[in-house]
Parts: C-alpha cells; structure tokens; sequence
C-alpha cells in the first residue's frame, strides 16, 4: 500500500519494479491503481468474467400445449407440469391449439386460459396476454420474482439468543 501518489511518481516506482501500473477503478477518485503484472491482472479479469457467466442462469421457455375441451384429470396433469416449470423459474408458454369447428368457438380457449390464470393466482405474472397467432390462442407466463425473494427470506434460519 503506498496510498496517493502522483502519476509520474506511480509510474517510476513500477518500473523500478520491472512490473506494470494497472488502473484498476477508473471511476474512484483519486482512480485506485495496483503494480502488478499485466498479463496475470487479464488472467484474472477473465477468469472473473467466466465464473459470472458459468453462474448465470438462462430462463428457458417451455411450452404446453392444451386443448378447448380438455378434460379435468387432464388439465390437472398439464398443470402440474407448468407449476413445476413456474417453481424451476422458468417462464411457460402455454398454446391453445384449435382444430377445425373449434375456431368459431374461441371464447371456449379463453375460459381454459382464464382458469389456468386464476388457478397459478399469484405465483405467476403474465408477459403476454392471450394471443390469436394462426390456429392457436398463445398466452406466456412468467414466475413472480418477489414471490421467490419472499421464499428465499422465510427459509434463512434465524439465530437464536439464548
């Protein structure tokens, strides 16, 4: 540590040393530089940035396909699924597929769409609302982020004072 020191001054003693003058926070003021090697300072920034990546998690989208007149131990299956993809933390697209006749009965998919709403209440939140797109109605789900802080807070253990 040799606490503020003027460039020229940080620049010498860094040579003398036969090593490099790294800016490590340009935003600090006075900006926080190290002597160290330059090469070893990359290796280290890289090696950072690949253990941030590796730990980043990707939301995936996972589809479900339903129909109009699903049946209830059916739907009750289906939903099962998309409460595990909510929990993982993914998000769900769930598709109302129709076939022939059951275009001009649309508002039929709706009622399904609305139940599956109702029923995840507010585990989820709704990126897209219900969507026509060709022969299939498509809404998309996302899991509710402070529904999972909530989680995530009861769990810790608290210490105990005796």
């Amino acid at each position: 540590m040799l606490g503020i020191l003027p460039l020229k001054e940080a620049i010498e003693k860094a040579e003398d040393q036969g090593l490099d003058l790294v800016e490590v926070s340009p935003n600090a003021k006075p900006p926080v530089c190290k002597i160290i090697e330059y090469g070893k300072f990359k290796y280290a920034a890289q090696k950072k940035a690949a253990e941030a990546r590796k730990k980043q998690k990707t939301v995936e989208v996972k589809e479900i396909k339903f129909r109009p007149n699903i049946d209830t131990n059916d739907y009750e299956i289906k939903m099962r699924s998309v409460r595990k993809f909510i929990n993982a933390g993914d998000k769900v697209k769930i598709t109302m597929r129709f076939r022939g006749r059951e275009m001009t009965h649309q508002d039929i998919g709706v009622k399904v769409l609305r139940r599956i709403r109702e029923d995840l209440d507010t585990t989820v939140k709704i990126e897209q609302f219900p969507k026509l797109e060709g022969r299939q109605m498509v809404q998309v789900f996302a899991p509710n982020i402070s529904d999972k802080v909530n989680n995530k807070s009861e769990k810790r253990p608290t210490p105990e004072k005796d």
